[in-house]
């Protein structure tokens, strides 16, 4: 009963800033807990974790100049919101046509120093079943105490221990980096619609990836942080209206034109 309350205070939170309308007793557990969106800052690329296999590997592995990372944050003996995360994040990449470890680097930390690199390795199992694509790759990786505070520092993913409950208290979200570490894009969603995660994407690849489509849907859609995803820009919608108008006038002059000068020939 105690961890389904602990969920439902941290959908709320992740939904809107409603601490004043929970319990005080509440308040003080996720005092100091969310997200701070660090956009345009770089995550360090040399800050060292362990991969599933247990060898040491910087974070800078991940980041190949072009192509964009999706990194996530959970711990592995969290009792719901974790698995609730990386559920939904499965779900979602089953829509979206671009492979983890091809198009794009999947990455998920662990934030609790007493995670290992065999549960590490279990999740990685696990999920890339669900996922059911040969090609695909996702990394799980565990760290000391050192660099899981300077990266979630970086990131701005605020969590803290509970002693009463023996379980942390953190947001959920997903954090979208260029090829270079830069922060360009958060998701805070345990159900995230994979026309957004897709075009968080080819965002943060500037365009390296994704088709022309991709690009005028960036073009025409905005994202929107009140809403949480990408939504019409009716300024940019208006001036492709009067370029297409445009252009079917001229197309229609032309036409004219050319049939003008047959008669004329004739």
């Amino acid at each position: 009963m105690r961890t389904t309350v602990s969920f439902l205070v941290a959908v709320c939170l992740l939904a809107l800033p409603a601490v004043a309308q929970i319990s005080p007793q509440a308040a003080r557990t996720y005092d100091g807990v969310g997200l701070d969106q660090h956009l345009g800052e770089r995550v360090p690329p040399d800050l060292v974790f362990r991969n599933e296999e247990g060898q040491r590997i910087e974070l800078g592995t991940y980041m190949d100049g072009s192509r964009p990372v999706l990194l996530t944050f959970v711990y592995h003996t969290c009792p719901m919101l974790c698995s609730a995360l990386l559920d939904g994040l499965t779900r979602t990449l089953e829509d979206v046509d671009f492979v983890p470890g091809e198009s794009f680097e999947l990455v998920t930390v662990s934030f609790s120093e007493r995670d290992t690199p065999e549960m590490a390795a279990q999740q990685k199992e696990k999920y890339l079943r669900r996922l059911a694509q040969r090609e695909a790759d996702w990394h799980f990786l565990t760290g000391d105490s050192a660099a899981i505070a300077e990266l979630t520092a970086r990131v701005g993913f605020r969590f803290r221990w509970v002693e009463e409950q023996q379980e942390f208290v953190h947001p959920a979200a997903l954090v979208f980096l260029g090829g270079d570490g830069t922060i360009t894009r958060y998701l805070s969603d345990l159900a995230p619609r994979s026309r957004d995660v897709r075009a968080a994407l080819v965002e943060a690849s500037e365009g390296s990836i994704g088709t022309l489509l991709d690009q005028a849907f960036l073009y025409c859609f905005q994202y929107d942080p009140t809403r949480n995803s990408y939504v019409l820009s009716a300024r940019r919608a208006m001036k492709i209206g009067g370029l297409l108008t445009l252009a079917a006038l001229l197309a229609t002059l032309c036409m004219l034109w050319r049939r003008e000068l047959r008669t004329v020939s004739a």
